[in-house]
């Protein structure tokens, strides 16, 4: 195959707490042929409610990647794994299309760190997209040597990336079918998730939790219902509040699900002959082990909680086990 090249923004939670992503992407990525070049010096892409708060400011930090982008290589498209992460950044560029106004202001703002940005420079894309539109299912395929066969799946797309006019192009946005495909090319069953495109909640624990909960409980409990082993999804927002929050929301509601909550560059690494360490399975907080036991996939065992601190400690926390940085974008192309 080719080399397909693109620019590649991973975002604040593909270094941090969405690291499995971030490294099992760059390890797909290099066996599809894909050369992904990090943007130079990038930012956040300021993934909150701030944009309601001052829109040129916001307009501003986010069109700064999209300055480094086209500086750096901008006749290739910007991959973007995160969806926060690639609503931003298309969401941004249609704005200044749309804005002259807004776009002189934003220039203006990007002239005080010496930079500029023409609207529609970039093209802006989401990495389900270019995986299933550039490399193709058939391509994918052809690569599997550990087919998902026996693994049900629910695949969750989140809200974000299939917003009418900022969705990829092409998808369908009321019912989207890509990650269906490409989860069905790897040899795992799709089940029907009709809440494939519900919202997860977003911020929503930190506001208001009955809400967050219910919004996460919908979704659980509707992969449940469908009989998936895992739900497989494409944002690290999702991947948080489903993972992280379900066994507090089985708390509140007094219900015990068990649905682990994997990336699609996840369960391709594994159909393509990796090991759950290499894709960084083990790092989610609902075990995924009996699910992937049913395809006969070992996955190391879930380091030890560290221990609660008192409610009256008042000293500063000890360091827990030292994570490994994830590789950075550049190593793809080793």
């Amino acid at each position: 195959m080719n080399s397909l090249r693109y620019s590649y923004f991973p975002g604040c939670s593909l270094e941090h707490n969405a690291a499995a992503y971030h490294k099992s992407t760059l390890a797909v990525a290099r066996l599809l042929g894909m050369d992904f070049e990090e943007v130079e010096d990038w930012n956040c892409c300021g993934a909150t409610e701030y944009i309601s708060l001052n829109m040129m400011a916001s307009m501003a930090l986010i069109a700064r990647n999209l300055a480094q982008a086209a500086k750096g290589n901008g006749h290739n498209p910007l991959v973007a794994p995160c969806s926060a992460c690639y609503l931003n950044l298309r969401k941004c560029d249609y704005y200044l299309q749309a804005n002259p106004e807004l776009a002189e202001q934003v220039n203006t703002a990007l002239a005080a760190g010496g930079l500029s940005y023409q609207a529609g420079t970039v093209k802006v894309r989401h990495l389900v997209d270019v995986i299933y539109s550039d490399v193709g299912c058939e391509a994918v395929a052809a690569h599997v040597t550990k087919p998902l066969t026996g693994l049900r799946v629910a695949p969750y797309y989140g809200c974000l990336i299939s917003r009418p006019r900022l969705g990829p192009d092409g998808h369908d946005t009321e019912y989207p079918t890509v990650l269906d495909e490409l989860l069905a090319s790897i040899g795992a069953t799709v089940v029907d998730f009709p809440l494939k495109t519900h919202c997860c909640g977003g911020h929503m624990t930190q506001i208001s939790e009955g809400t967050g909960f219910e919004l996460i409980r919908r979704l659980v409990k509707g992969a449940a219902d469908s009989g998936a082993d895992a739900i497989v999804t494409l944002c690290p927002m999702c991947q948080l509040n489903l993972d992280a929050f379900q066994g507090a929301m089985n708390r509140y509601f007094k219900t015990s699900y068990h649905v682990p909550v994997l990336y699609f560059t996840q369960v391709m690494g594994l159909a393509f002959g990796m090991s759950a360490q290499e894709v960084e399975i083990g790092s989610e907080l609902v075990d995924a082990r009996p699910a992937l036991a049913k395809i006969g996939v070992e996955v190391p065992p879930a380091p030890e909680p560290a221990p609660k601190r008192r409610r009256d400690d008042k000293s500063l926390p000890m360091p827990s086990k030292k994570r490994e940085r994830p590789a950075r974008a550049q190593e793809a192309k080793r």
